[in-house]
């Protein structure tokens, strides 16, 4: 990507950590909650979707979740695509792999290990006879699952990553040809689009039949939902092929078809969201029972929906986000330290708010606002701490204790 993509690029990672910390903050305002927690030893354990419920209620946040749910993760899945052949080229296959097992494993492990038992012990302390510290341990030593949180993201993208070297290291012919081919569509948008949806439909249909659209699995710590790996895969490497494609012939430039017609790329999202949902709504309550005719028109309106939900947010951003702000630089700075350590601060504010009088606007305002401030500063905090800490290994102690603190050095 050239330097001019970089700003609106960087301005919808910060928009997008927005949209991940509102999507958890309104949660358990949804009014298509029971009126009671979920019990946490209870199967199939939906406190780990929906940890924390309240009494106050908004219809208006479940259209939200439901359109973040349709495309919020695939684009994020993308953005990673993206800028994954530019960190191949510069780093090797090798030290990338290296780099992201130090930037996405590690980080897995600990915030697996730490954050998210921290997180939902205030989910456990909603429904437990005894709230204690170690009562709430024992308990979860006893689940069949480690459950992570939205840290899943984190070790599916990490597989991906491998995969991605892998291509290009040992397959470059087959890289080169993804790129050509996504090259020639770079000025015909509706064609991209139709063999995106195509591709989708392969990728996401069949498995939506089998498994639901909803259901997840779990091996320890490791979990996925049944219906979406192969779509987040598609939109990895379809944005893989762009990137490695470069900049002058991408569909993501900045004069390109996407941004000429952000408006009908908004529309068209809008439009396909209200046709998923209609006929998603016909398979409610339970998937299983309604018609399979039912099930397959919401199978096959998802890869729509979704393809111009993912379009329209790249349109939108091409258009209308190209500027910088001292602001959105700073969030896109510190957007994956945020979706690290946010959920910790979202459960535990939405459990302090439980016994309040607020309406469920007020209470998502202020847990969206909170847990977005006290996860940004931590953020903040961490990645100080570590420039200092690197400047000390760096220099020596020596050096630390005559020139004083180096925090004050950072440029």
């Amino acid at each position: 990507m050239t330097s001019q993509l970089n700003v609106p690029l960087s301005n919808l990672r910060a928009v997008v950590i927005l949209l991940v910390v509102a999507f958890h903050s309104v949660l358990p305002y949804l009014a298509s909650q029971p009126a009671q927690p979920f019990a946490f030893d209870a199967t199939p354990y939906r406190w780990i979707a929906f940890p924390i419920i309240d009494r106050e209620r908004w219809f208006g946040f479940d259209l939200f979740c439901a359109w973040q749910d349709i495309s919020l993760m695939t684009l994020m899945f993308f953005l990673a695509g993206l800028f994954a052949p530019i960190s191949l080229a510069r780093k090797g296959p090798l030290a990338y792999l290296f780099e992201r097992g130090w930037r996405i494993g590690l980080p897995f492990v600990l915030a697996v290990a730490t954050l998210s038992p921290l997180a939902y012990y205030a989910s456990y302390r909603l429904t437990a006879a005894d709230p204690s510290l170690i009562a709430f341990w024992r308990h979860w030593r006893a689940l069949p699952m480690w459950p992570s949180g939205p840290q899943w993201f984190l070790w599916q993208l990490f597989v991906l990553s491998m995969l991605a070297a892998a291509l290009y290291g040992l397959a470059p012919r087959w890289r080169d040809r993804l790129s050509d081919l996504v090259g020639q569509l770079s000025d015909r948008s509706l064609t991209f689009f139709a063999a995106l949806v195509g591709l989708s439909v392969l990728a996401y249909v069949p498995l939506a039949m089998a498994f639901t659209p909803w259901d997840w699995t779990y091996l320890g710590p490791f979990s996925f939902q049944l219906c979406r790996p192969l779509q987040y895969l598609l939109y990895f490497f379809v944005a893989f092929a762009i990137g490695s494609d470069g900049s002058a012939r991408s569909l993501l430039r900045l004069d390109g078809p996407l941004a000429r017609n952000w408006l009908a790329w908004l529309a068209a999202a809008t439009i396909c969201f209200c046709i998923w949902g209609g006929l998603t709504s016909l398979t409610l309550p339970d998937w299983n029972a309604s018609p399979v005719s039912d099930r397959l028109a919401a199978a096959l309106a998802f890869p729509v929906a979704c393809a111009t939900g993912v379009l329209a947010y790249l349109a939108v951003t091409l258009r209308l986000l190209r500027m910088r702000h001292r602001l959105l630089d700073s969030l896109a700075a510190n957007a994956y330290g945020i979706y690290l350590v946010h959920y910790v601060f979202v459960l535990w504010l939405q459990y302090a708010l439980i016994g309040t009088t607020l309406s469920a606007y007020a209470k998502v305002f202020v847990v969206f606002a909170a847990a977005l401030a006290l996860s940004w500063a931590a953020s903040a905090s961490g990645k100080t701490f570590g420039r200092t800490a690197a400047r000390a290994l760096v220099r020596g102690p020596a050096t630390v204790q005559h020139k004083g603190a180096i925090a004050d050095q950072t440029p």
